[in-house]
């Protein structure tokens, strides 16, 4: 999730180094926005799954204990993520709702 979030933010560095106008992309931008935001849904969706399979390998005694914390912290805070980044985009949609045509 974190190369995701770098990956976005050198594209944007990128950007803007180029001096093109806004909404128009050249030719070699790099991933689109949806790809990125797909990457990190993918990759989350992986840190959950593996998190999962951690606590279930714990349970019948096959992990240790640092694992277990270490997976399921990692899972909370890419769950936090995905959580502050839902309410931040229902945020922007509801100020552009708010906008006057």
């Amino acid at each position: 999730m974190v190369a995701s979030v770098a990956n976005a933010l050198s594209a944007y560095a990128k950007m803007a180094a180029t001096g093109s106008s806004p909404g128009v992309a050249p030719a070699d931008a790099g991933p689109s926005f949806a790809s990125l935001v797909k990457d990190a849904t993918v990759q989350g969706i992986g840190q959950l799954h593996k998190s999962e399979q951690i606590s279930a390998a714990a349970v019948v005694g096959k992990a240790d204990l640092t694992e277990v914390i270490t997976a399921v912290t990692n899972a909370e805070l890419t769950l936090q993520t995905a959580t502050s980044v839902r309410d931040k985009v229902v945020q922007a949609y509801q100020e552009i709702l708010r906008m006057p045509i």
